[in-house]
């Protein structure tokens, strides 16, 4: 019976679901119409995140300085963040290539990492060789998009604009069906 009422007071706010869908369609469409203002609007956001995050963890040190003995912690990470905000704000674009060369060496390190274990496996497991494509196509993906930054960028954009309007449209299909199930409580 709670899971019936829960259901109907979350039925209540069908409206915000097919809003979250309609604006994460309008993402996902941006990003394939205009992926340099998408790249701008994610380093944006990044750079506002952490300027507010960094805010906050300087405020819960000081506020919690007596509790414990990593105050100075805290408040280096604070103003940590408040540093990689304020220089992703005032100079995007190094911002957005910083992030597009961040996400290069993960792949390519991670790719070397799973080409010398499905070496190492090979004696215990069959298959290895699935283990080893994989570390050899990430090690690929990270090159390329080391040597082809602007590319990846686009790249990278598309895949969030797609998973935007797919995300979109279920939002959109689950308010719809909260929006029923309101009706029939509110009859």
């Amino acid at each position: 019976m709670a899971m019936v009422a829960g259901t109907v007071e979350l039925a209540r706010w069908w409206w915000t679901f097919i809003l979250r869908g309609v604006l994460a369609i309008g993402f996902g469409v941006v990003a394939f119409v205009s992926p340099p203002a998408t790249i701008a609007a994610l380093v944006l956001l990044f750079g506002a995140w952490a300027l507010v995050d960094g805010v906050f963890h300087i405020a819960g040190a000081i506020q919690d300085r007596s509790m414990t003995r990593s105050f100075w912690l805290a408040v280096l990470e604070g103003v940590v963040s408040i540093i990689a905000g304020a220089l992703a704000l005032a100079f995007p674009d190094v911002a957005a290539l910083s992030l597009l060369l961040i996400i290069s060496a993960w792949s390519i390190v991670t790719g070397v990492v799973e080409v010398v274990m499905a070496i190492r496996l090979r004696e215990q497991i069959t298959g290895e060789l699935w283990l080893a494509l994989a570390g050899i196509l990430s090690i690929v993906f990270g090159v390329l998009l080391f040597l082809f930054p602007t590319s990846g960028a686009i790249t990278i954009v598309w895949i969030i604009g797609a998973f935007a309007i797919v995300f979109g449209i279920t939002m959109i299909i689950l308010g719809w069906r909260l929006r029923g199930i309101h009706q029939r409580a509110s009859a």
